[in-house]
């Protein structure tokens, strides 16, 4: 079960780094008409996605000496990145908020940081 989590993270972090990418493109393209507000929000929204999609990776890749700690850290970043992107690419592309997702979501990216930290701190 572990190794399918070290590939998922992988996984999900090759998709978070295509689809931020994609994005990348698609507000440099694409998103003109936008207010500047909107577009500050895709901005933001596309570097922490861009920020994140390389620590998916790197969990993992670490995974197998970091053990839980960096399967939770992670799940931290991918859940994190999925609710702060996802609900600023909504409010910025569609003016629909989704409340307290996106800081929730900060939170989450922060703590995955804080986890693959104790997770060098635990390896074996």
């Amino acid at each position: 079960m572990i190794k399918l989590l070290d590939r998922l993270w992988i996984g999900v972090g090759a998709l978070a780094g295509l689809t931020g990418v994609a994005m990348a493109a698609l507000e440099a393209h694409g998103l003109s008409r936008l207010d500047p507000l909107a577009l500050r929000m895709v901005t933001s929204a596309v570097q922490m996605q861009l920020w994140h999609a390389p620590a998916l990776v790197l969990a993992g890749l670490w995974a197998c000496r970091g053990g839980l700690f960096a399967h939770l850290a992670g799940a931290a970043f991918a859940i994190g990145t999925l609710l702060f992107c996802g609900s600023l690419y909504s409010l910025a592309l569609r003016e629909v908020s989704w409340g307290l997702l996106t800081p929730t979501g900060g939170v989450l990216l922060m703590l995955g940081w804080a986890l693959l930290g104790v997770s060098a701190l635990r390896a074996r």
